[in-house]
């Protein structure tokens, strides 16, 4: 398998835990009030919202924190089969999907250079930590799938560190440099709301950055070529369907990401509805399962 400098580019499968249908979990919501949901023709076969249902007050972006919280939710749902995303720092596996140990909250990989990134910049932060001194052998398996000089005690050390709130807070920030801040900074610059802010930072957890064909890059591309964004003078509705189109191209040319349910029966139910400001309850499904948030 090929590997992209880029971290995450060519991601990899997400992790599936095997547990029960999830169950609602409460997040802060914002004061009713009016909100910006259009009424839309839907998808056959999709359920759509009645009217003044969203709770919302000003439209806000994806970095406002009840918004961050939501979309770490939806990424959780289809990451980890759960809405906990904040249990998730303490998780590492391999899933045998060509990129050695996924871990962490946004699933960091050994493989791609993104885990050896983390455990550099825990480092930084608290010198002589559990993981510093695998940094030598992350930075050789670094492209591969190898385990060669992680094994046998460094999933015991990564779930130790997961407990240090220095490690929690080098996963949140290289979280935010390297794929929440440049995926909500380019939709902004597209003229997207909270509902296109989180298209393209889901795009960019699975297929990372980068200009090859199944990257972020690509996708946003070749959604430019069907429709144009708010900033250019198109409409937002019909730009994130072409956007979602283009990422369901990219999903379905590797085999790991074939399932498309995070797209079909998350991203584009929101869009369906008309919830271009993603605001709370949302209801949806990934590989089958229901989800909600109220």
């Amino acid at each position: 398998m090929s590997f992209s400098p880029n971290p995450r580019s060519g991601r990899r499968t997400p992790r599936l835990l095997l547990a029960s249908a999830a169950v609602a979990v409460p997040v802060l919501i914002a004061p009713a009030g009016a909100g910006h949901a259009a009424t839309l023709s839907p998808a056959p076969g999709s359920a759509v919202a009645p009217a003044g249902l969203y709770q919302s007050s000003a439209a806000v972006d994806l970095t406002d924190p009840r918004k961050k919280d939501i979309a770490m939710q939806l990424v959780s749902s289809a990451e980890n089969s759960s809405l906990n995303w904040k249990a998730q720092y303490k998780y590492i596996e391999d899933i045998d999907d060509g990129r050695g140990y996924t871990a962490g909250i946004i699933g960091f990989c050994s493989g791609t250079g993104d885990m050896l990134d983390l455990v550099e910049r825990y480092t930084q932060l608290k010198p002589g930590n559990v993981l510093a001194k695998y940094l030598p052998a992350l930075r050789k398996v670094d492209g591969t799938d190898s385990h060669k000089g992680l094994d046998p005690n460094y999933t015991k050390d990564w779930a130790t560190a997961a407990k240090d709130t220095v490690f929690q807070q080098a996963q949140n920030e290289e979280r935010d440099r390297v794929y929440f801040n440049p995926a909500v900074s380019q939709a902004k610059k597209d003229g997207l709301r909270a509902l296109g802010q989180f298209a393209y930072y889901d795009a960019i957890v699975m297929h990372g950055g980068g200009t090859d064909p199944q990257s972020f890059g690509a996708i946003r591309k070749n959604a430019l070529k069907k429709a144009k964004p708010p900033a250019q003078g198109g409409d937002e509705t019909k730009y994130l369907h072409a956007f979602l189109d283009a990422r369901k191209v990219a999903m379905k040319a590797e085999e790991a990401h074939e399932d498309t349910s995070r797209v079909d029966t998350a991203q584009r139910v929101f869009l369906n509805n008309g919830n271009l400001d993603l605001d709370t309850p949302l209801s949806w499904k990934v590989y089958g399962d229901p989800f909600k948030i109220s």
